[in-house]
């Protein structure tokens, strides 16, 4: 997949109109999480992200740049695939992210809960 495609007016793309998404890009107050600041420089940041992806056994990275990471994760049972991307800003040096089912409407809020354990993981200290 060219990761161009998961831009839209240099921004991640817009979330679709159910509860099964989160952006830091979204004026939705129910679906907006705040961006993650860097760690030390954007490739230390990337790399960490980069990290905590590949530690969790449903996601596969499966393209990434230099400002962008776009992921997979796969439900265990059902098989159904979320789209997981990251736009690292060297302006705002802030990583936007965007969680998104592909299918259904309702995830029972797995999208939010996935993004804030990466927070967790990525703010911990080393």
């Amino acid at each position: 997949m060219n990761l161009n495609e998961r831009l839209q007016n240099e921004k991640l793309l817009p979330l679709a109109d159910k509860p099964n998404n989160v952006s830091t890009q979204t004026d939705d107050p129910d679906k907006r999480l705040e961006p993650l600041p860097y760690r030390g420089t954007k490739e230390e940041s990337k790399q960490r992200i980069k990290s905590i992806l590949e530690s969790m056994e449903k996601v596969v990275i499966k393209n990434e740049n230099d400002s962008m990471i776009y992921a997979i994760e796969t439900s265990s049972f059902f098989k159904f695939k979320d789209d997981i991307d990251f736009l690292f800003s060297d302006e705002e040096k802030v990583i936007h992210f965007r969680s998104a089912s592909r299918v259904g409407h309702s995830d029972f809020g797995v999208n939010k809960k996935r993004m804030k354990t990466i927070r967790e993981l990525y703010m911990e200290e080393i």
